[in-house]
């Protein structure tokens, strides 16, 4: 198994897999002594800066939705397989609606029912997480492969 991050880590939610990913506003520089990803998913309305690390960018607004769903589908999936041998982060602007909605898509792909994922990464990631009614619906849908 690769590098994976430590549970006890800002950020990090534990999938029910055991798989660990994770997510974080990139308003908040990371602490000088955090490990870095393997791979990030970068959730912005604008391509973000080159990374030291491999990174994916999925043109996603703040309060809305991924600009092209297949496109969202497609990187999710990558996250969530990456996460088994990685250190996958997940990130948008603030840490909560994008990213949450992103945690939740990646938590029903690891088997949590799409009706409880929001709930779950609210309980384990950030009570304020999957910030709009179209962001839950979102999760649910994506739950029924839309």
């Amino acid at each position: 198994m690769g590098e994976v991050w430590d549970e006890r880590d800002t950020g990090v939610l534990r999938l029910p897999s055991g798989w660990l990913v994770r997510g974080r506003g990139l308003r908040r520089p990371l602490p000088p002594d955090a490990p870095e990803p393997s791979y990030g998913l970068y959730l912005l309305g604008s391509r973000p800066p080159a990374m030291p690390w491999e990174a994916r960018w999925l043109r996603w607004r703040d309060f809305w939705l991924p600009a092209d769903r297949e496109a969202a589908r497609s990187a999710l999936a990558e996250a969530w397989q990456r996460a088994a041998t990685g250190r996958v982060e997940v990130a948008c602007e603030g840490g909560k609606g994008r990213t949450g909605t992103a945690l939740a898509c990646l938590a029903v792909l690891d088997g949590v029912p799409a009706e409880e994922a929001v709930g779950y990464v609210r309980a384990h990631y950030d009570r304020r997480a999957v910030e709009t009614p179209w962001q839950r619906s979102y999760v649910r849908r994506f739950g029924q492969g839309q």
